[in-house]
């Protein structure tokens, strides 16, 4: 799994004209992509990392802060753009298995205590965020 994670102020997705998550608070936007060979163990991991590490302020984690996390499901993390005018998506899982696995993920923050929101996977989303810092990191498992 692929994530692109911010330190936000605040985040939202609207789907079509309905705004389907929200938060104004600190907290973190990941944006996150299935790969091909990602499974179970990916998504506890990789929950474990969003949930553990100190990315907020005062070097604080989301379970130290109890801040809020909006997980947007994102497959064109894995475009490869090294050849051509146009990005491969042949490294992202299909569909099926990549919704599978973010909701594996999103379901482990859940049970470790993380208030989490999501997105609306596979719909045509508009994302925005007031970026702290600006502060982003790219995680991988």
């Amino acid at each position: 799994m692929r994530a692109v994670i911010s330190r936000v102020c605040s985040a939202s997705v609207t789907v079509d004209t309905e705004v389907v998550a929200a938060f104004t608070e600190p907290g973190l936007l990941v944006l996150l992509a299935v790969g091909l060979d990602d499974d179970l163990d990916s998504a506890a991991t990789m929950a474990r990392k969003i949930a553990e590490l100190r990315l907020l302020r005062e070097d604080r984690s989301v379970l130290d802060a109890g801040a809020p996390v909006l997980v947007v499901s994102q497959f064109t993390l894995y475009g490869d753009t090294r050849r051509g005018r146009r990005p491969s998506w042949s490294a992202a899982a299909r569909p099926t298995h990549a919704k599978a696995l973010v909701e594996a993920a999103l379901d482990a923050l859940r049970e470790r205590g993380v208030r989490t929101y999501s997105g609306r996977f596979g719909a045509d989303m508009a994302v925005a965020s007031v970026n702290d810092g600006p502060f982003t990191v790219l995680v991988e498992t």
